[in-house]
């Protein structure tokens, strides 16, 4: 079981060591290539054992739990690493195109395959102080990604993402050894009934709003989320589209597994909490892409402010509410990828993403407008597509609950999305170019253009399959959340003992001297 456990992480990191040693050929693209889609097969492998036998867990190194290390799938964690290999494999593909030979002798392909490994260990990991690791590997591979190429504005982009990262990841680390002071215990299946044996719930609450901070940055919460669209848009789309997919849904997933594994003992105070967050974050993400002329900074500060609706279900904290937030992750995942690839391929044929200066993509390449309008209609939750049957889950738990303030600003954020991609339509795409550019898809060479537009393609189809047959995954969201509300079967797979508090039988061998 362990390999099984281990391989989305071990892949990557083995892809990584071989696209470095050939970053001077052209073998270290299709290295990594291979790479993804291995990544891919094992993430799908490690998904139908979830769903055959339910959790799985495994001790690395034979240490028992909570001593040593634990990996530990459920239905949550199986499709957020089938996401990423989803994810991981659509932009490995369009980097054939995107990423030049320049950047690849600087290591680009095992920096991506690095980062790849750190958002699977970040999903697959059951020890709260490994989640830490995961996240700076996340850090120093992300940073490397970032700042690839040394321009100006990347360099300045870079230092704000890393310094206000830092930041998080220093109140993070604070944050776990309060925590290990306080329950003795870092395993976060095991510290499900630590933190209720804990006789200082104040200093609990502490810690639990430390979390918030702390992950709210990774997530790009507000009012911490300025690092997000002041580096997205710097990079090549490549790393655009990966970050935008995947680095910030990490925050949203630590924050659910958290919030509904650990810090439940006073789930009025904390989701309190984070419902505001989640309507600020979401109003707040909208508007700041409504003043936007820049396709990649619309879309970017769109990553935020869809980062709300995610954290809204998890703050309603109601079994249709978690419903929504599960959904919503894998929609947008897939979404906001495939809208930076879209912006790669308008940028190579009109010649920038600065709404001003192009235009005439609807005419000359109509067959990109099409493959645009997929996302961005999703995004904006027009029916029926995937974004808005998430929509529509977390509208409703609201309005299930009497919260009907935050249905309807849930509800004008969807409008004002809807401004902002009908604005990238009405420039980009409807008008003619200023500078009077036919920018045809015939500009790009045969291999770009196919690597280019199979990820896209691809991905779009996905979006219309989850959007036009919902009900599977409507209902694999509901045994997601499930899971999470009662973790009684996650405690179990990882103790082996769900009232064994600290250890459990783990616990009891040390006890008997064993």
């Amino acid at each position: 079981m362990s390999w099984i456990l281990a391989s989305p992480i071990i892949i990557p990191f083995a892809t990584a060591v071989f696209a470095f040693l050939f970053r001077a050929s052209p073998v270290g693209r299709w290295l990594s290539v291979a790479g993804s889609a291995a990544l891919l097969l094992a993430s799908a492998i490690l998904m139908v054992e979830v769903l055959d036998q339910g959790v799985i867990a495994a001790q690395m190194g034979q240490w028992a739990a909570p001593f040593g290390i634990t990996l530990v799938a459920d239905l949550l964690s199986a499709v957020m690493v089938v996401i990423t290999g989803i994810t991981g494999l659509a932009v490995a593909v369009y980097a054939l195109g995107d990423i030049d030979e320049g950047k690849e002798r600087l290591g680009y392909h095992a920096l991506f395959q690095v980062l790849l490994a750190g958002v699977c260990g970040a999903f697959l990991t059951g020890d709260i102080f490994n989640l830490y690791v995961w996240f700076e590997v996340m850090l120093i591979s992300s940073f490397g990604l970032l700042v690839l190429g040394g321009k100006k504005e990347q360099l300045d982009g870079g230092i704000k993402y890393v310094t206000l990262n830092l930041i998080s990841t220093i109140l993070f680390l604070a944050g776990v050894g309060l925590l290990y002071g306080l329950t003795g215990t870092l395993n976060m299946a095991d510290l499900h009934s630590a933190v209720r044996e804990v006789e200082n719930q104040g200093l609990l609450l502490v810690i639990a709003v430390m979390f918030i901070v702390a992950f709210g940055v990774k997530a790009a919460l507000f009012p911490l989320f300025f690092w997000l669209p002041a580096s997205y848009h710097t990079p090549a789309f490549s790393v655009s589209a990966i970050f935008a997919g995947l680095l910030t849904k990490v925050g949203v997933y630590a924050l659910i597994r958290t919030f509904t594994l650990i810090f439940t003992t006073d789930v009025a105070y904390t989701h309190t909490i984070l419902l505001w967050i989640a309507g600020f974050t979401m109003v707040t993400g909208v508007l700041g892409a409504a003043a936007m002329n820049d396709m990649r900074r619309i879309l970017s500060f769109h990553i935020v402010s869809q980062i709300g609706y995610m954290i809204l279900g998890l703050a309603l904290y109601t079994p249709l509410a978690i419903v929504g937030a599960v959904f919503y992750l894998v929609h947008h995942i897939i979404v906001k990828a495939n809208l930076f690839l879209v912006a790669g391929v308008a940028e190579r044929i009109a010649g920038s993403t600065d709404l001003d200066r192009i235009g005439g993509l609807y005419r000359y390449a109509p067959f990109l407008g099409f493959l645009f309008l997929i996302p961005a209609f999703s995004l904006a939750g027009f029916p029926p597509l995937s974004g808005f049957w998430a929509k529509y889950v977390l509208v409703k738990a609201s309005l299930d609950i009497g919260n009907y303030l935050i249905a309807g600003v849930a509800l004008a954020v969807g409008l004002l999305t809807i401004y902002s991609m009908t604005k990238i339509w009405g420039y980009a795409f409807w008008k003619p170019h200023p500078a009077g550019v036919a920018p045809r898809l015939s500009r790009l060479s045969g291999h770009d253009r196919a690597a280019l537009l199979i990820p896209i393609a691809s991905l779009a189809a996905l979006t219309c399959v989850i959007g036009f047959f919902p009900e599977p995954f409507v209902q694999f969201a509901e045994r997601s959340a499930a899971q999470l509300l009662d973790p009684t079967e996650y405690i179990t797979a990882v103790l082996g003992n769900p009232d064994g508090g600290q250890g459990g039988a783990a616990l009891a061998m040390l006890e008997d001297g064993q």
